[in-house]
């Protein structure tokens, strides 16, 4: 198991509109959040994860977002993908679980390749718990909460934070261990989060988007 019981990820990333984009700065990203004391890092791309295993022993959750109008699936959709994350260091290979459309294969056909031909641990991110059962009996190491409230059939539930339900739902349930991801914001959601039950949270936009957070401050401002 690559991800300690009780670690706290951080998800490493930066679109190409945001200025902190590049291999630079999220290598400098992820070094300072190793040394706040995160205990993986979740990035995207060959070059960012690349980048980051140079100046880091961390474990990489490592995913590569494809976006297409064609698609609704955009995080690691096929083993191409996989194949190059797991090439430039990614430890455990993130994809999407859910059983939408995708340009790859189907889903459970992709995390046994990843096992079998990359031995890399999967990290599935889901937005259901029967999205996560399905996941857990293709074999995946990790079920993550990644994905609720960002579905079509689960949109309802993003505007009232972290899907914390879910998450109690699948720790119930599944013998693997989950993970909270989504909108954990706050230290109080990841202290409530590991109550449940999570193995771990990752944390994104909270500690690594500057422009995010300044936009909150900001709208505090006369």
């Amino acid at each position: 198991m690559l991800i300690p019981k009780g670690a706290l990820v951080v998800s490493c990333q930066a679109r190409a509109d945001n200025p902190l984009h590049g291999p630079v700065h999220m290598a400098a990203m992820a070094r300072a959040a190793e040394q706040g004391g995160a205990r993986g890092i979740r990035a995207n791309g060959a070059d960012d994860i690349a980048a980051i295993r140079a100046v880091s022993a961390l474990p990489i959750i490592g995913i590569a977002k494809v976006w297409t109008d064609r698609f609704p699936v955009y995080i690691t959709p096929g083993f191409a993908q996989a194949a190059e994350i797991a090439g430039a260091g990614a430890d455990i290979i993130g994809l999407d679980a859910t059983p939408r459309p995708r340009d790859g294969e189907p889903v459970e056909i992709l995390i046994g390749r990843i096992r079998s031909e990359l031995g890399r641990e999967v990290f599935a991110d889901i937005a259901t718990l029967e999205e996560g059962r399905a996941a857990h009996a293709a074999g995946t190491t990790y079920v993550a909460t990644t994905l609720a409230g960002y579905t079509e059939g689960t949109a309802s539930r993003k505007a009232g934070g972290p899907d914390l339900d879910l998450l109690s739902a699948l720790v119930a349930e599944l013998p693997l261990p989950i993970v909270a991801e989504g909108r954990f914001d706050t230290p109080d959601l990841v202290a409530e989060a590991f109550r449940r039950g999570a193995h771990a949270v990752v944390v994104g936009t909270a500690v690594t988007n500057p422009r995010e957070i300044t936009k909150k401050f900001v709208q505090a401002a006369p």
